[in-house]
């Protein structure tokens, strides 16, 4: 629902990296744009790493460029203007926790990555990680830490019912975080706060999609370049964008369908083909592009071989598991394969194929499962693990190009599995990564036969 009130009302958004800027925030700055300013945008972060930016962003009043570009090579240039206030990092986020409480923040989202819900398999809180292990003793290190803290001071004073909006690229992601969140106080004793969280809040679901590189120093100097402004931090994005967001908020919101945003009762058949077909396809082009020796995304999805094998998954695979749905599946694989061509966007491998041990189970696990389930061999769908397998190889051997970053990487745990009698009989063992068809004997014989495809296809480039 939206506000039937003049405002204005605060969106405070968590996670200052490029894509909340090159996303929902444009959003919002289109809808003042259209002279609709019941809603103002606050933008603060959990670790102090965006310090820096949120510093440059408070010199430049919350402005920033947004850089857009097409398949074709269109450049285009936007000031984004609607973030109104920067929310300065400090230890105890005092005061993130102020405006958070604030009785006009009516909608909190965040962008914190996969891996920042520290959910397993069976979407239980993985308490042994040390970040969410040290915010069940009362630290501010993740989402929950955070919210814990920015809730409590709500309804201590009673400021009323705001919507908890997960903007990242997890399946069911409201409900995900929702379920999470609700452990999180259950295991700090916190059953009063819970009820409240149950009774004053709403979590949505919702699927975000623009592909948003991490930013270059050739950003800045093509926005001078173009628009005569040194813009600090700027940020670039590919032309397509899109948001569905189910439309369950509980303390109003602004009218994002008047400015593009699929505003809808269920967001599930929309998710499902992104995060399979997109997110999915994203990781085979950045884990093979990596294995030979290539920088960018676009640079592997012009290799015809890792091509067709981001087309087979989908074709042979998840088009059958996602049959029927409200989408043109085959022409929606057309467009994500189209759109990670584009060579103006020089998206990396690097950061494409992060927090693979969050991906597989969230992007292509659900495949396998599904597959094996109905008694199809999903032998498209297992090149992408056994390319990730390969890719931990190398990492284990210290030969891949860049750092590897996985939020939940276990390095110890991982070199041990790599190191196993039978690494790869270990590696489909894990129910985490895996879940119903882990250690399945036909699961393994088909990763077996994956990773020598795998090493075959190498040896060839």
């Amino acid at each position: 629902m939206t506000i039937n009130a003049t405002g204005p009302y605060t969106w405070l958004h968590l996670g200052a990296g490029s894509f909340h800027r090159a996303h929902q925030a444009w959003y919002l700055h289109r809808l003042r744009q259209a002279g609709d300013h019941t809603w103002t945008l606050a933008l603060g972060n959990i670790r102090e790493d965006m310090s820096p930016l949120l510093a440059a962003l408070a010199r430049q009043k919350g402005e920033y460029t947004l850089e857009t570009i097409t398949p074709e090579g269109v450049h285009e240039y936007e000031t984004v203007r609607s973030i109104s206030k920067i929310v300065p990092w400090d230890a105890q986020l005092a005061a993130l926790v102020e405006t958070g409480a604030a009785a006009q923040t009516r909608v909190i989202s965040f962008t914190v990555t996969e891996a920042g819900y520290y959910l397993d398999q069976h979407f239980k809180l993985d308490v042994t990680n040390p970040d969410l292990a040290a915010d069940l003793k009362g630290d501010k290190r993740t989402i929950y830490g955070a919210l814990h803290a920015i809730l409590s001071a709500r309804r201590a004073a009673d400021q009323g019912p705001v919507t908890l909006l997960n903007c990242d690229n997890l399946r069911h992601n409201g409900e995900r975080f929702r379920d999470g969140m609700l452990q999180f106080l259950a295991l700090r004793g916190e059953t009063g706060l819970a009820d409240w969280v149950t009774v004053n809040t709403a979590s949505p679901n919702c699927m975000v999609d623009r592909i948003t590189p991490r930013p270059v120093p050739a950003v800045r100097e093509r926005v001078k370049a173009a628009t005569g402004v040194d813009d600090e931090v700027p940020v670039m994005g590919e032309s397509f964008i899109q948001w569905v967001v189910e439309d369950h908020f509980i303390a109003g919101r602004p009218a994002l369908e008047n400015v593009g945003v699929e505003m809808v009762e269920s967001v599930q058949p929309y998710e499902e083909a992104k995060i399979r077909i997109l997110n999915a396809s994203h990781s085979c082009i950045a884990w093979a592009g990596t294995l030979i020796g290539l920088t960018y995304i676009h640079e592997g999805t012009h290799v015809p071989s890792i091509r067709q094998m981001a087309y087979a998954y989908v074709t042979e695979d998840v088009i059958p598991c996602l049959s029927p749905s409200p989408l043109d599946l085959g022409k929606y694989r057309d467009v994500v394969l189209d759109r990670f061509g584009n060579p103006s966007i020089q998206d990396s491998n690097q950061r494409v194929a992060a927090d693979g041990f969050s991906k597989i189970p969230g992007f292509i696990a659900p495949t396998l499962n599904e597959c094996f389930k109905r008694g199809a061999t999903p032998g498209a769908t297992a090149m992408l693990p056994a390319l990730f397998y390969v890719f931990l190889q190398r990492w284990a051997d210290g030969k891949l190009p860049y750092e590897y970053q996985d939020g939940i990487l276990d390095a110890s745990a991982t070199r041990a599995m790599l190191a196993a009698a039978d690494p790869i009989a270990a590696f489909c063992a894990d129910p985490m990564l895996w879940g119903a068809i882990a250690g399945k004997p036909e699961f393994v014989v088909l990763m077996r036969e994956s990773v020598e495809r795998v090493n075959g296809w190498l040896a060839t480039q």
